[in-house]
C-alpha cells in the first residue's frame, strides 16, 4: 500500500465503536460458521453497507446456515421466504384485501416487510415473482395499487441459490443481480473447519440457537458511521476508472453500472471502518472489488470459451490499473 498523507482532520464519531462492535457479530458468526473468516467479513460488510448479498455456491457448504446465523446475530425482525415456482408476487410485496367491517381495502404486508429478508434458492421462484423484490432493494419500499409502503430500516435481503442444479430454476436477469451489493461464494472447508461442523452436526447445533449480540438500532448506527468515512477524490477517480475499464474490454459485452461503482465506494467506506479506520484507502477497494463487481460483469461466449471468467478478467484489471496518490483523512 502506498504511503499515505494525514491531513489532520478529525476522524468521523464512533470509528472505534464501530469497530468493536463489527468484532462482536464476526465472532458470534464464526462461532457456527467455521473456517471462513473472509466470507464471513465479506458478508458483514455487505450488510454493514446496507446492501443486498446473494450467496452462490453448490448444494451443502452452508449458504443458508451463514444467512441465518448473520440474521440471528441481529435482534431484528426477519423474515424467510422459501423460493419456488408457485409463489406469487404478493406473497412477497404483500396485498390489498377487502374488509367488509371497515368497508374498504387493507393492506397486508407481505414477507419483505423486516428487517432482513431470508431469500432461500431464490432463483427457483419465476421471472414474474423475482421481479416483485426489484422496487423494494432499490428503494426499499413497494407499490401496491398506486401506493406506496416503506419497509422498516435497516433494510437487507440475504439470497442464496445453487448454480448447479437448473432443473426448475430461472436465471436472474442482470437487473436483479445489479441489486445485489455483493455475490459471495463459500467453496469447501478445509479439513479441521469440517471436523468442527461435524461436531456441531452431532450435538445439534443450528443458527437458531445464536444469541443476538445487537439490535437493528446499533446496526442502523453502524450503516450511519460507515457512511461518514472518508473517501479521497483519488479513490473515486480509481473506482470509475476501474468501473469504466470492464465497459471497454473486448472480452465483456456488459460492464460495470454506476450502481456498481457507487456499491463499491459503500462497501469499502464499511470494509476501512471494521479496521477502525476513518478514511477508505486503495487496499479497502481492492478487497471489496471481486464481491461487487464481478456479478455485474457479463462475460462473451467466445470468451469464456477461451477460459476467461469475470472474476479473472477483475483481477488482471486491478494488477494492471495504478492505485492512486490520495490524501486521506486520519
Amino acid at each position: 500500500m502506498q504511503q499515505q498523507v494525514v491531513d489532520g482532520q478529525a476522524p468521523p464519531p464512533r470509528v472505534d465503536w464501530f469497530a468493536q462492535r463489527y468484532s462482536d457479530l464476526a465472532k458470534n458468526v464464526e462461532s457456527f460458521f467455521r473456517g471462513k473468516p473472509w466470507v464471513v467479513r465479506t458478508a458483514l460488510v455487505c450488510l454493514l453497507s446496507e446492501g443486498h448479498l446473494l450467496i452462490d455456491d453448490v448444494p451443502g457448504v452452508g449458504k443458508t446456515s451463514l444467512a441465518k446465523a448473520i440474521a440471528q446475530s441481529i435482534a431484528g425482525s426477519m423474515q424467510r421466504i422459501q423460493f419456488t415456482p408457485d409463489l406469487l408476487p404478493s406473497d412477497v410485496t404483500g396485498v390489498q384485501v377487502y374488509d367488509p367491517g371497515a368497508k374498504e381495502f387493507v393492506f397486508h404486508p407481505g414477507a419483505v416487510f423486516a428487517n432482513i429478508v431470508l431469500g432461500d434458492e431464490i432463483n427457483r421462484a419465476s421471472p414474474k415473482t423475482q421481479s416483485a423484490l426489484l422496487e423494494v432493494m432499490a428503494e426499499r419500499q413497494v407499490t401496491v395499487d398506486t401506493v406506496a409502503y416503506a419497509v422498516p430500516r435497516p433494510f437487507i435481503v440475504i439470497a442464496t441459490q445453487n448454480p448447479v442444479d437448473h432443473g426448475g430454476t430461472y436465471d436472474l436477469p442482470e437487473a436483479q443481480l445489479d441489486r445485489f451489493m455483493c455475490r459471495i461464494e463459500i467453496g469447501y472447508p478445509d479439513h479441521e473447519a469440517e471436523v468442527e461442523i461435524m461436531v456441531n452436526g452431532v450435538r445439534g447445533a443450528t443458527p437458531d440457537r445464536l444469541k443476538p449480540v445487537m439490535g437493528s438500532e446499533d446496526l442502523q448506527q453502524m450503516i450511519r458511521v460507515a457512511t461518514q468515512v472518508h473517501v479521497a477524490r483519488p479513490i473515486l477517480d480509481y473506482v470509475v476508472t476501474l468501473s469504466a475499464a470492464t465497459r471497454a474490454m473486448p472480452e465483456v459485452r456488459l460492464g460495470v453500472s454506476p450502481r456498481g461503482s457507487l456499491a463499491l465506494v459503500q462497501s469499502a467506506q464499511s470494509h476501512a471502518a471494521t479496521d477502525g479506520r476513518p478514511f477508505v484507502v486503495p487496499d479497502d477497494v481492492k478487497a471489496m472489488a471481486p464481491s461487487v463487481l464481478a456479478h455485474r460483469m457479463l462475460v462473451r461466449p467466445e470468451a469464456e470459451l477461451q477460459g476467461h471468467t469475470a472474476r479473472s478478467l477483475l483481477e488482471q484489471l486491478l494488477a494492471r490499473v495504478p492505485l492512486p496518490q490520495q490524501r486521506v483523512r486520519g
